[in-house]
């Protein structure tokens, strides 16, 4: 069993297995190959990778001698050539990248996307989403401090009082959570809206205000995501956000829908109602944003504004990032790969079944093969 580690694209800075994973693998008699200067940009060394057992090879190399391939992004499908035994792991999107998906079937590998796994108690070790989410919601707080021109705390001085900032959170998952403890710890007021009653417990407990809206569809299903709401409630959230915006000094945004572009949260009264010199951090950027003039990977000015649109904040600390989503990697290769260091696609186990999107030729991932 070969087990293969790709540098990633220019724009992403982690690995998907770093020199302490790899180590973990070869202990077990696995062989495994990394890409020259994968690790570089997550601090990690290739000497560091073969002291932990790793072989170093070019791109192709690895494409051609790994069972396995490790892969964050989606590879092109000009990279795979006649490989129909190929396994590739990593954050694919499939329900936006369908297309790439249905040309990868074609090739005949089967690829696991992890972000597609089933977000069950026992899939928590495996959690990418989570993991990441949990780095991005830091981040989040830690940008739109330094980006506002004004103290976080509230200080007494000599010269006067400063209040503090008051800073609104819409979403409360994974990386909202983080946001939040962040955001108290730096001395914020805060308040937090989202769909899902059964959060306000878990917000108020972190020293935050739950905005209450009634009427939420249930969201108990969606693995920690939004879900699609009525137009009536839709219009009374609308308000009850107008009305904390109006005040906060910050807002750092996290809604998504699997498959869909990202709810408008945020529209462009609201926006006009905020005061010169506040601060949005939208991380649902990648698919369209929670403000209407949200873009990704770019700084937008509105009305005096700042709309920081960042979907992959989790790159911006590569070599913690890493070792998270390394540590998943290596919990999900467990699934599939026996104690002998064999390959074993149990199709029995809901997690393994869940992840995968396309087998023998086809896309065989209900969600995604309906698209």
């Amino acid at each position: 069993m070969t087990i293969g580690v790709l540098k990633e694209p220019a724009f992403e800075t982690r690995v998907s297995l770093l020199a302490e994973s790899v180590a973990a693998l070869t202990k077990k008699n696995i062989t495994v190959t990394v890409e020259s200067g994968a690790g570089e940009k997550a601090f990690c060394s290739d000497t560091e990778y073969e002291k932990a057992g790793a072989q170093i090879k070019t791109r192709q190399e690895v494409l051609d001698s790994s069972d396995i391939i490790l892969a964050i992004h989606p590879l092109a499908p000009s990279q795979i050539i006649n490989h129909k035994s190929q396994i590739l792991v990593g954050v694919y999107q499939p329900l936006f990248n369908k297309e790439v998906m249905q040309q990868l079937a074609e090739k005949g590998v089967t690829i696991f996307s992890m972000d597609m796994l089933p977000r069950t108690t026992r899939a928590q070790a495996m959690d990418v989403l989570s993991s990441q989410a949990n780095i991005a919601g830091y981040k989040a707080a830690l940008i739109a401090a330094n980006d506002y021109g004004r103290y976080f705390p509230m200080f007494m001085t000599a010269a006067g009082s400063i209040a503090p900032a008051k800073v609104l959170i819409l979403g409360a998952g994974v990386a909202g959570l983080q946001a939040i403890a962040t955001a108290r710890r730096l001395g914020a007021v805060v308040e937090v809206f989202d769909t899902r009653p059964a959060v306000k417990e878990e917000v108020m407990s972190l020293g935050a205000k739950f905005i209450e809206v009634e009427g939420a569809a249930d969201a108990s299903k969606a693995g920690g995501y939004a879900v699609e709401q009525s137009d009536d409630y839709k219009q009374k959230q609308q308000q009850r956000i107008a009305e904390s915006i109006a005040k906060a000094d910050i807002v750092i945004t996290t809604a998504q829908i699997p498959g869909k572009k990202a709810p408008v949260l945020i529209s462009e009264e609201m926006l006009k109602r905020m005061r010169n010199g506040s601060v949005i951090v939208d991380l649902a950027a990648a698919t369209g944003g929670n403000t209407p003039v949200t873009k990704n990977n770019e700084t937008v000015n509105y009305n005096g504004v700042s709309i920081i649109g960042d979907s992959s904040l989790q790159s911006t600390m590569p070599s913690d990032a890493s070792k998270l989503y390394g540590k998943n990697i290596l919990n999900f290769l467990q699934l599939i790969i026996d104690k002998e260091g064999n390959l074993n696609l149990n199709w029995e186990d809901e997690l393994v079944k869940g992840a995968c999107i396309t087998h023998d030729g086809k896309i065989v991932h209900e969600r995604v093969a309906a698209l």
